[in-house]
């Protein structure tokens, strides 16, 4: 129980000095295994030393299971953290390397192993020290039925031009239906403009001009509805007078409180 115990300070705890540099190492480790799976993905790189990035790949697949089942091993509830999303996480990063000794990796498990790049979301386990992120969160929640109105109207009017540009340019200019003319409207509306479908008419050039000043327009609107949410969520934050959690951004606690009421972490 003495060497359970001090594994679960190693690997859970971050405020010890072995906690922090066991997370270090991990989180190096996790960008060179990330780092390794890009550059396997680049054939002339892959093919001049196939057998390098297959060895590699086991040690690291071989560090990051030992990790996993020591994380069972010391949890004081292993099931909820093999449920847990980071726990479902550690497993999907080291599942399709196994899988690759029973499956033809050349077929759908060529897929599959995109997966071992959720890896690199435990970096976001560093979000624990990020209490700011509640403001985020509260702005998001706060901003969701504006955006959905937003995007409802963006939508109509997506709509709207695509019908007219179908109706003006025709099937002879590219524009064989409506649903693809409204594609050519968000990609025209976004400032993406692709050009692999372009009014030839007049008409259909007056209407692209409108449908693109209108994009410069309608571009700023998310962005300006999520700022001023953030900037009344520190507003109120200032004027709430209570203490935020380091771990989990919880913000109702009361002044003299010394632990948070969610997770148990010092404030």
């Amino acid at each position: 129980m003495k060497l359970k115990k001090k594994i679960f300070t190693v690997i859970f705890g971050t405020d010890t000095p072995a906690g922090k540099a066991f997370d270090v190492v991990l989180l190096t480790l996790i960008v060179l295994s990330v780092t390794i799976v890009i550059l396997e993905s680049v054939r002339s790189i892959r093919e001049t030393s196939p057998l390098f990035f297959t060895g590699v790949e086991w040690v690291f697949t071989v560090v990051f299971t030992l990790e996993y089942l020591l994380r069972i091993y010391s949890s004081p509830n292993p099931v909820k953290y093999m449920t847990s999303f980071f726990g479902v996480i550690d497993l999907l990063a080291i599942l399709p390397t196994y899988l690759g000794l029973f499956f033809n990796q050349s077929t759908f498990l060529l897929t599959f192993r995109a997966l071992r790049l959720l890896r690199m979301f435990r970096i976001f386990k560093l979000g624990r020290y990020m209490a700011e992120a509640s403001i985020l969160v509260k702005a998001l929640r706060s901003s969701i039925y504006k955006i959905t109105l937003f995007f409802g109207a963006v939508l109509t009017l997506v709509l709207v031009l695509g019908t007219l540009i179908y109706l003006i340019e025709g099937e002879e200019n590219g524009f064989t239906s409506i649903p693809q003319s409204m594609y050519w409207a968000i990609v025209t509306i976004t400032t993406v403009g692709y050009g692999d479908i372009a009014p030839a008419t007049v008409p259909g050039k007056m209407l692209a001009s409108v449908a693109m000043l209108t994009g410069f327009s309608i571009i700023a609107v998310p962005t300006g509805i999520i700022s001023v949410e953030i900037g009344k969520a520190v507003k109120n934050r200032k004027h709430s007078g209570k203490r935020v959690c380091p771990g989990c951004g919880h913000d109702s606690h009361d002044l003299d409180a010394r632990f948070c009421k969610i997770c148990g972490s010092p404030l």
